[in-house]
Protein backbone atom coordinates (compact mmCIF):
# COMPACT_ATOMS: atom_id res chain seq x y z
CA UNK A 1 0.00 0.00 0.00
CA UNK A 2 1.29 3.39 -1.07
CA UNK A 3 2.48 5.41 2.05
CA UNK A 4 0.14 8.99 2.18
CA UNK A 5 2.11 11.86 3.41
CA UNK A 6 1.33 15.13 4.84
CA UNK A 7 1.91 17.07 1.67
CA UNK A 8 -0.46 14.79 0.30
CA UNK A 9 -3.81 16.15 2.34
CA UNK A 10 -2.92 19.34 3.41
CA UNK A 11 -4.60 22.59 2.12
CA UNK A 12 -1.65 24.90 0.21
CA UNK A 13 -0.95 28.14 2.30
CA UNK A 14 -1.89 30.28 -1.18
CA UNK A 15 -5.30 28.46 -1.00
CA UNK A 16 -5.81 29.58 2.93
CA UNK A 17 -7.52 32.60 4.14
CA UNK A 18 -5.10 34.87 5.60
CA UNK A 19 -4.83 38.29 7.53
CA UNK A 20 -2.47 40.13 8.70
CA UNK A 21 -1.86 40.48 12.54
CA UNK A 22 -2.32 43.79 12.38
CA UNK A 23 -6.02 44.00 10.83
CA UNK A 24 -9.02 44.56 12.82
CA UNK A 25 -10.72 41.52 14.26
CA UNK A 26 -14.04 43.10 11.87
CA UNK A 27 -11.61 42.46 8.51
CA UNK A 28 -10.27 38.70 9.53
CA UNK A 29 -14.11 37.67 10.33
CA UNK A 30 -14.88 39.22 6.15
CA UNK A 31 -12.25 37.12 5.25
CA UNK A 32 -13.30 33.99 6.75
CA UNK A 33 -16.78 35.04 5.38
CA UNK A 34 -15.82 35.44 1.86
CA UNK A 35 -13.37 32.12 1.94
CA UNK A 36 -16.76 30.62 3.30
CA UNK A 37 -18.79 31.59 0.34
CA UNK A 38 -15.72 30.37 -2.42
CA UNK A 39 -16.17 27.18 -0.34
CA UNK A 40 -19.08 26.53 -3.21
CA UNK A 41 -16.16 26.86 -5.86
CA UNK A 42 -13.70 25.01 -3.59
CA UNK A 43 -13.12 21.77 -2.17
CA UNK A 44 -11.48 23.60 0.83
CA UNK A 45 -13.80 25.13 3.16
CA UNK A 46 -12.31 27.39 6.20
CA UNK A 47 -12.89 27.59 10.02
CA UNK A 48 -10.38 29.63 10.54
CA UNK A 49 -7.78 32.36 9.17
CA UNK A 50 -4.26 32.03 9.13
CA UNK A 51 -2.15 35.06 10.57
CA UNK A 52 0.89 36.57 9.26
CA UNK A 53 3.57 39.34 10.10
CA UNK A 54 5.35 42.14 7.90
CA UNK A 55 7.18 39.44 6.81
CA UNK A 56 4.84 37.06 5.37
CA UNK A 57 5.34 34.35 8.01
CA UNK A 58 2.66 32.74 9.60
CA UNK A 59 2.71 33.82 13.24
CA UNK A 60 -0.93 32.56 14.64
CA UNK A 61 -4.65 31.62 13.68
CA UNK A 62 -7.61 33.27 14.64
CA UNK A 63 -10.18 30.33 14.77
CA UNK A 64 -13.93 31.10 15.51
CA UNK A 65 -13.37 30.04 19.32
CA UNK A 66 -11.02 32.62 19.39
CA UNK A 67 -13.49 35.11 17.85
CA UNK A 68 -15.94 33.61 20.42
CA UNK A 69 -13.44 34.01 23.53
CA UNK A 70 -12.45 37.55 22.46
CA UNK A 71 -15.98 39.07 23.60
CA UNK A 72 -15.51 38.12 27.15
CA UNK A 73 -12.02 39.71 28.12
CA UNK A 74 -12.31 38.01 31.49
CA UNK A 75 -11.44 35.02 29.98
CA UNK A 76 -7.94 36.28 29.90
CA UNK A 77 -7.92 36.90 33.81
CA UNK A 78 -8.43 32.92 34.35
CA UNK A 79 -5.55 31.82 32.59
CA UNK A 80 -4.99 28.99 29.72
CA UNK A 81 -8.33 27.86 28.42
CA UNK A 82 -7.08 25.25 26.31
CA UNK A 83 -5.48 23.06 29.17
CA UNK A 84 -8.58 23.87 31.29
CA UNK A 85 -10.95 22.40 28.98
CA UNK A 86 -9.68 19.27 29.06
CA UNK A 87 -9.02 19.01 32.60
CA UNK A 88 -12.21 17.57 33.33
CA UNK A 89 -14.01 20.41 35.14
CA UNK A 90 -17.78 19.37 36.39
CA UNK A 91 -20.64 21.39 35.05
CA UNK A 92 -21.32 22.26 38.38
CA UNK A 93 -18.09 24.00 38.85
CA UNK A 94 -17.99 25.55 35.21
CA UNK A 95 -21.37 27.31 35.94
CA UNK A 96 -20.18 28.70 39.11
CA UNK A 97 -17.44 29.89 37.62
CA UNK A 98 -19.88 31.78 35.01
CA UNK A 99 -21.53 33.72 38.29
CA UNK A 100 -18.41 34.27 40.09
CA UNK A 101 -16.72 35.82 37.57
CA UNK A 102 -19.39 38.02 36.22
CA UNK A 103 -18.88 36.25 32.94
CA UNK A 104 -21.18 37.45 29.81
CA UNK A 105 -23.18 40.39 31.72
CA UNK A 106 -22.31 43.09 28.89
CA UNK A 107 -24.80 43.77 26.44
CA UNK A 108 -24.28 42.06 23.26
CA UNK A 109 -24.33 44.86 20.87
CA UNK A 110 -21.62 46.35 22.68
CA UNK A 111 -19.22 44.01 23.02
CA UNK A 112 -19.39 43.61 19.21
CA UNK A 113 -18.68 47.31 19.15
CA UNK A 114 -15.84 47.28 21.49
CA UNK A 115 -14.28 43.76 19.93
CA UNK A 116 -14.91 44.39 16.46
CA UNK A 117 -12.20 47.28 16.52
CA UNK A 118 -9.21 45.10 17.98
CA UNK A 119 -6.63 43.90 16.23
CA UNK A 120 -6.22 40.57 14.77
CA UNK A 121 -2.62 40.33 17.29
CA UNK A 122 -4.37 40.79 20.23
CA UNK A 123 -7.20 37.69 19.11
CA UNK A 124 -5.42 35.03 17.61
CA UNK A 125 -4.15 31.71 18.64
CA UNK A 126 -0.04 31.35 18.41
CA UNK A 127 0.23 27.19 17.87
CA UNK A 128 3.38 25.88 19.59
CA UNK A 129 5.79 23.53 18.09
CA UNK A 130 3.49 20.39 19.04
CA UNK A 131 1.02 22.10 16.33
CA UNK A 132 3.42 21.76 13.78
CA UNK A 133 4.45 19.09 11.05
CA UNK A 134 6.95 18.55 8.64
CA UNK A 135 5.41 17.93 4.97
CA UNK A 136 6.86 14.92 4.61
CA UNK A 137 5.64 13.88 7.50
CA UNK A 138 3.04 10.32 7.43
CA UNK A 139 -0.30 10.52 7.77
CA UNK A 140 0.19 8.29 10.68
CA UNK A 141 2.31 10.62 12.76
CA UNK A 142 -0.11 13.64 12.14
CA UNK A 143 -3.28 11.10 13.61
CA UNK A 144 -0.84 10.45 16.20
CA UNK A 145 -0.60 14.66 16.82
CA UNK A 146 -4.58 14.98 16.64
CA UNK A 147 -5.22 12.04 18.78
CA UNK A 148 -2.53 13.32 21.31
CA UNK A 149 -3.18 16.99 21.09
CA UNK A 150 -7.20 16.82 20.06
CA UNK A 151 -6.54 19.86 17.63
CA UNK A 152 -8.77 20.42 14.82
CA UNK A 153 -5.79 21.65 13.06
CA UNK A 154 -1.96 21.10 12.63
CA UNK A 155 0.71 23.83 10.45
CA UNK A 156 2.64 22.54 7.36
CA UNK A 157 6.06 23.15 7.46
CA UNK A 158 8.78 22.48 4.80
CA UNK A 159 11.86 23.13 7.09
CA UNK A 160 10.93 26.44 9.53
CA UNK A 161 8.38 28.13 6.65
CA UNK A 162 4.93 26.86 7.31
CA UNK A 163 3.86 26.23 3.51
CA UNK A 164 0.37 25.31 4.73
CA UNK A 165 -2.62 23.78 7.35
CA UNK A 166 -3.80 20.13 7.42
CA UNK A 167 -6.98 19.82 8.63
CA UNK A 168 -8.50 17.12 10.95
CA UNK A 169 -11.62 17.59 8.85
CA UNK A 170 -9.78 16.52 5.00
CA UNK A 171 -7.86 13.74 7.05
CA UNK A 172 -11.16 12.28 8.45
CA UNK A 173 -12.53 12.45 5.26
CA UNK A 174 -9.93 10.45 3.52
CA UNK A 175 -10.06 7.74 6.56
CA UNK A 176 -13.94 7.56 5.59
CA UNK A 177 -12.81 7.21 2.07
CA UNK A 178 -10.79 4.20 2.35
CA UNK A 179 -12.91 2.37 4.98
CA UNK A 180 -15.54 2.85 2.58
CA UNK A 181 -13.01 1.13 0.07
CA UNK A 182 -12.21 -1.37 2.23
CA UNK A 183 -15.73 -2.13 3.18
CA UNK A 184 -16.35 -3.18 -0.57
CA UNK A 185 -13.38 -5.55 -0.93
Amino acid sequence: MKKIFVKDIMVPLHKYATVHEESLLIHAIRALEEAQRAFEESPYVHRAVLVYDDSRRIVGKLSQWDVIRSLEPKYDLLGDLRSTSLSGLSPEFLKSMMEKENLWQEDLDAVCNRVAKNRVKDVMYRPSEGEKIEEDATLGAALHMFVIGHHQSLLVTKGKEIVGILRLTDVFKLLCERMKQCAIQ
